[in-house]
């Protein structure tokens, strides 16, 4: 084990120990949801990083994916043609890439994984999936049936997670409902996550691998977070039970193709609609952030960078040496792991997608741990969808779930770190699963 690995190692804990600190109630800690939770993602870590079944696996899945992404191409190529080439890239007429345009190239295979969700949903497999993992959440965490549940399905889906538990969400106590909202802002959907292995794999062409790992790990992360971040102080009424997926069910596999494609371009109007407003805001706060900040840079003689991904860079500069980053690259990747908290972490990925284009990283485990760092939905823009689209499945429970909502974005924040540790405990910088 190097040097590093023990420090992502020490990182594990002291996430843990600023999640105490922050906690709601110090004195009241579920110590078998913590202890099962670490314990699960080493599991699970181990396997892929270490065992060379796990890793060969990983391989498996990750070249599944590439192909699928090629098979999404396809119809992208047919519609939008030579602005869906991606860069270097050639078609049958000998029409060349225009160069990366997110909107033609990235963002349609949102909508081919969506329909490939709904596929699996209409066939029962993902049902099946997702209670299996909440099987495992429930009876070795102790937890509820109903937030083990939501959890396990937030590996595969996104905010319409909350429809797995919508009969229970009314009688959810707020710990419960913290859980939800953390394990939602914790990981990534499988459709928007194909948009970002085709963001970063031209430079990481494991990428696949390692959100998916990210995504498996991330789950158990947000039951422990949000459990140290809020513990339940009631009594869950599906305490320790298991509960079966709810879902509406199409009537033939074209409505479900149909359905799902349309919920993809539902959600790339809201990616683009959030993007265009939020990059807006963002321009216009830095430009009053630089008019301020020149001026004291020139009455204190120094530079600091006052721009909104600047400062944010300042702030995460220890939290990315304990995830495990080397100083060589702390302050690139301290930057781009802030600027998630604000500009969302499609931003973020095409930062990271241009510093690896550039060689600018001189350590491999850097790439690594900030892919696994980045793979949730944790920044204020998503907060008040996932509020809002929980609260539309129980509008009684619309203040409790603002009363906890930034505690859950906090949980959720610590989660994805936690994800970052343990990754960074397990590689190598001679590991099969670099690859790049």
């Amino acid at each position: 084990m190097e040097a590093y690995n023990l420090v992502s190692f020490s990182g594990i804990f002291i996430l843990l120990g600023c999640a105490w600190l922050m906690s709601a109630d110090r004195k009241n800690m579920n110590w078998r949801v913590i202890a099962w939770g670490i314990g699960l993602q080493m599991l699970f870590a181990l396997f892929i990083f270490v065992v060379p079944a796990g890793a060969k696996a990983f391989l498996f899945i990750n070249d599944v994916v590439v192909k699928l992404l090629d098979s999404a191409g396809a119809g992208t190529r047919f519609v939008f043609g030579r602005l869906a080439l991606s860069p270097g890239a050639a078609n049958e007429a000998g029409e060349t890439s225009l160069g990366f345009i997110l909107a033609f190239q990235a963002f349609p295979t949102i909508v081919f994984f969506s329909a490939l969700v709904s596929i699996l949903y209409f066939l029962n497999i993902m049902p099946k999936l997702i209670k299996g993992f909440a099987y495992i959440f429930t009876k070795l965490m102790k937890v509820s049936g109903a937030e083990s549940l939501c959890a396990a399905s937030n590996i595969f889906v996104g905010v319409e997670s909350a429809i797995t538990v919508k009969p229970y969400l009314n009688d959810m106590t707020n710990s419960e409902l913290c859980t939800v909202l953390t394990a939602g802002m914790a990981t990534v959907a499988s459709n928007v996550l194909a948009f970002y292995v085709f963001t970063l794999q031209n430079q990481f062409p494991t990428i696949a691998g390692h959100l998916i790992s990210a995504s498996f790990l991330s789950a158990p992360a947000a039951l422990v977070m949000s459990k140290i971040i809020l513990p339940e102080s009631d009594a869950p009424k599906t305490l320790g039970e298991t509960i079966p997926p709810h879902y509406e069910k199409e009537t033939n596999l074209f409505e479900a193709i149909i359905n799902g494609a349309n919920s993809g371009i539902r959600l790339i109007v809201g990616i683009i609609a959030l993007l265009l407003a939020v990059l807006g805001l963002v321009a216009l706060v830095d430009l009053f952030l630089g008019g301020v900040g020149w001026r004291l840079n020139s009455m204190l003689g120094i530079y600091v960078d006052w721009t909104l991904k600047g400062l944010l860079g300042y702030i995460f500069y220890p939290i990315v040496l304990v995830l495990g980053i080397p100083p060589a690259d702390a302050g690139i990747i301290a930057k781009i792991i802030g600027e998630r908290a604000i500009v969302t972490e499609v931003v973020a990925y095409q930062d990271l997608a241009l510093v690896m284009g550039k060689n600018l990283l001189q350590h491999p485990r850097s790439a690594v741990i900030t892919t696994y760092a980045l793979c949730g939905f944790a920044h204020v823009a998503s907060l008040s969808i996932f509020i809002g689209g929980v609260a539309a499945l129980a509008p009684q429970k619309t203040r409790t779930l603002s009363q906890v909502g930034f505690r859950a974005l906090l949980a959720a924040t610590l989660a994805c770190l936690l994800t970052a540790c343990i990754a960074g405990t397990f590689f190598s910088k001679g590991s099969i699963l670099l690859g790049v």
